[in-house]
């Protein structure tokens, strides 16, 4: 039969491996040579039909793409060597350089090829080239004024981030010269290094001047203080938000009553810089001959024991260094991992840490069943608590019977979701709540179950902080759900579908799975750009988490660009000076205080300006 390797069998792609199989009218358990072998073909080639997978308020139509992308090796072409050209097409040159030279220059540098052309050119030359050289030249000013002067043309749009992908759309809309339009960002400024976050403000207001409007959904300060008008929505979080605090001018939040983001603004709350710095355990891990992408075989030493962080601009060499070859090596020595690192000479210190683990901020859970309650382990703790009543007892019902995801007790309409999927003809499908259960994904026998006055769905849809206060003295659930509300996360309801979460939700709620773990003091966390999408409170919050972690002798190295991270951390690596080909190296390394002196780091003027002037 087939059957998945590991992990896989709780994963998507083996969930639509199972639709393909319903589909299609043929059995995973049968023997493979009864199965037909076009069927064979579909699963290791892919399909382009669309099979529904998922249940609850997350049903999708999903095309599968096959396993053969997964071992699949790719290596350059040996004919074109990765220029994706014919030989002949290579042959015509413009000053000496083929397209393929010129589509692999970076932008800054092709830039200033473009402009020095029209000078080399002839009268004539130039007369037929002046129009497509200037446009050119804009286009390419357009993509550095938006801080991406350091990709090259063919950079496959794959290897793009998010934040990256975004800026190239705002450059394309800035040359395109629209007026009258409306433009609408989330967080542009994800991934970059202040200097270009300033760039970006200013390819803004060029937008802006245009006679366009630009709404900017952003956590960032300097873009918040360069709006014309800020529209800020709180005061709190889920439950505790969803109000105007301030709709007006941006610099008359800060009188605003009620608003946290003008608190801030205003200086009367604020992110504290540490009174001291620590030194760690003595202790280090060191990467030696660092050459991947742009490195240029560079050792780099991280102190154990304290809190690093890794600056520089974008293109800088910070994911390259940490992300595809630090995290790379240790997962293959921690948990065999087949994943490759850029090359790099050899690593030292390995043997003083004893697990590695990354948290980022994707969903805690793969499907809508997932929740804080589940995630966290206290929904077993609690089902046996019901168990343990009179009541359940008297009918027979084990804990089982208080699961949502197993036949028995769940409401058997909607499998225990409490809502139902309807699909509309040419429209999206609407969830709408269950009329059996009337959204409380439990059969009226199983809710007649109660503890302390409170059914298992009552439970299920309370605040963290009022489950805290309602199992405070049990000790197996109260200290998970005491990490929850530290973290920050006290307004989350304990059965809220981990689909509902946002990134930095999702990134606490593991957080606090590790403060609650039992620690063993050698734990390497890695975060990367963790800040993404949270607000000066979150950061705070953040922040008080991670250093909690620290203070059980654990490491934490985090890439950031947000200066009220890099402020607060015992050590910070510097790299640049520049993206691309021009960085790759460490320019600064030391406390904050020690780079912000330094004056061949870029980072280092901003974070004077966040320092406290006696330390900057």
């Amino acid at each position: 039969g087939i059957v998945p390797l590991g992990r896989l069998r709780a994963g998507h792609k083996f969930e639509v491996v199972r639709a393909m199989a319903r589909k299609h009218d043929f059995s995973l358990y049968e023997p493979i040579e009864d199965i037909p072998p076009e069927f064979i073909s579909l699963i290791i080639n892919g399909s382009d039909d669309l099979y529904r997978v998922g249940e609850g308020n997350l049903v999708q139509m999903t095309a599968w793409e096959g396993v053969v992308g997964d071992v699949e090796d790719r290596v350059v072409c040996p004919a074109c060597h990765g220029t994706r050209l014919k030989e002949e097409t290579n042959c015509f040159r413009i000053d000496g350089r083929t397209i393929a030279e010129v589509s692999g220059m970076e932008i800054s540098e092709l830039l200033g090829w473009v402009r020095s052309l029209e000078g080399k050119l002839s009268s004539r030359g130039r007369t037929i080239a002046r129009d497509v050289l200037r446009e050119l030249s804009d286009r390419l000013q357009f993509l550095v004024d938006v801080g991406l002067e350091y990709l090259s043309l063919d950079r496959a749009t794959g290897s793009l981030s998010g934040g990256e992908s975004q800026r190239i759309r705002l450059a394309t809309q800035i040359g395109s010269k629209l007026v009258g339009v409306i433009y609408i960002l989330d967080e542009p400024s994800i991934g970059l290094h202040q200097r270009d976050n300033r760039k970006l403000i200013a390819s803004l207001k060029k937008l802006r001047d245009e006679d366009n409007t630009v709404i900017v959904v952003e956590h960032d300060e300097e873009t918040m203080r360069s709006a014309d008008w800020l529209v800020d929505v709180g005061p709190g979080a889920g439950a505790l938000g969803g109000y105007l605090c301030y709709n007006g001018p941006a610099d008359g939040v800060c009188a605003a009553p009620g608003s946290i983001t003008g608190e801030f603004l205003a200086g009367r709350r604020s992110i504290e810089v540490p009174s001291s710095r620590r030194k760690g355990n003595g202790l280090t891990l060191k990467i030696l001959g660092a050459s991947g992408n742009n490195l240029k075989g560079i050792d780099v030493s991280f102190p154990l024991g304290c809190f690093v962080g890794v600056s520089g601009v974008s293109g800088s060499g910070k994911s390259s260094l940490v992300n595809e070859t630090l995290m790379p090596i240790l997962k293959a020595r921690f948990y065999h991992s087949k994943q490759k690192p850029l090359p790099y000479s050899g690593i030292e210190g390995a043997e003083n840490i004893d697990k590695v683990i990354e948290i980022d901020q994707s969903p805690i859970g793969r499907s809508p069943r997932s929740n804080p309650a589940t995630f966290t382990g206290v929904f077993d703790d609690i089902r046996k608590l019901f168990e343990d009543t009179p009541d359940a007892k008297v009918r027979g019902f084990k804990a089982g019977r208080f699961s949502f995801n197993v036949a028995g007790g769940r409401c058997e309409e909607c499998k225990g979701a409490g809502i139902k999927v309807v699909e509309m003809n040419f429209l999206p499908s609407v969830a709408v709540v269950c009329d059996a259960c009337r959204g409380r994904r439990y059969k009226e026998d199983t809710l007649a179950v109660r503890y302390k006055g409170k059914n298992i769905n009552d439970v299920l849809e309370m605040p963290i902080s009022e489950a805290y206060e309602f199992f405070k003295s049990h000790p197996k659930i109260a200290p998970k759900l005491k990490a929850l509300v530290d973290v920050g996360l006290g307004y989350v309801h304990l059965g809220q579908s981990s689909v509902t979460l946002s990134g930095g939700e999702s990134q606490r709620m593991k957080l606090a799975a590790e403060l609650f773990r039992k620690a063993t003091g050698n734990t390497l966390y890695m975060l990367d750009e963790p800040t993404t999408g949270l607000h000066f409170e979150d950061i705070k919050t953040l922040l008080d988490v991670l250093q909690k972690l620290v203070d059980q002798g654990n490491t934490v190295i985090i890439i950031e660009h947000n200066p009220d991270i890099l402020k607060s951390v015992d050590y910070l690596i510097d790299m640049g000076p520049e993206g691309g080909r021009r960085g790759g190296l460490v320019v600064s390394c030391g406390t904050p205080e020690q780079v912000a002196a330094d004056p061949a780091s870029v980072t280092g003027p901003y974070l004077k300006e966040v320092l406290p002037l006696s330390r900057a």
